[in-house]
């Protein structure tokens, strides 16, 4: 068996935590600065998928910027990801009018996401500070949620971050 065979054999037949388990990704920002996620590491990050057409996801962007701007400086950051094929500009001109505080980058729609398949928009991957995916929701958070889940998975003792 060819080499390239056995690699998408594997690809196909790997169980989808040992691909989700430790998640990165390099996608740019509205600026074409690449961000990563292990850019993060030693911080929750809060990791949203959403696109404009989606109501749920209008509707929590006011949250994500609220926890946004309570954490980053401290324990936790949001890092937005546009998943939807869209005029850059439009972009731009969307986070700004929804002042969007937190970091915008654009979905790589010809590849899967990091985290797998998405079921709906929105949908919010929680990822400890060591890097590892904790939880995920399909369907609207707000910032008593994101507060609450953190304080249940710190107190869990998942992460141990000095």
């Amino acid at each position: 068996m060819s080499r390239s065979k056995l690699l998408i054999m594997l690809m196909f037949f790997l169980p989808l935590t040992a691909i989700a388990d430790e998640p990165n990704f390099a996608l740019p920002d509205l600026n074409g600065k690449v961000h990563q996620l292990s850019d993060y590491r030693g911080k929750w990050v809060i990791v949203n998928y959403w696109a404009t057409w989606c109501p749920p996801c209008l509707d929590e962007i006011p949250e994500l910027v609220d926890f946004h701007n309570a954490h980053h400086a401290r324990d936790a950051v949001v890092v937005g990801i546009n998943y939807e094929d869209s005029d850059p500009a439009y972009l731009k001109s969307f986070v700004d009018e929804n002042m969007i505080s937190y970091p915008i980058l654009r979905a790589n729609l010809t590849r899967p996401p990091v985290f797998g398949r998405l079921v709906g928009l929105p949908t919010t991957f929680i990822v400890s500070p060591t890097g590892k995916l904790v939880q995920t929701r399909t369907g609207s958070v707000d910032k008593a949620f994101l507060e609450e889940a953190i304080s249940k998975l710190n107190k869990r003792d998942v992460v141990v971050v000095k």
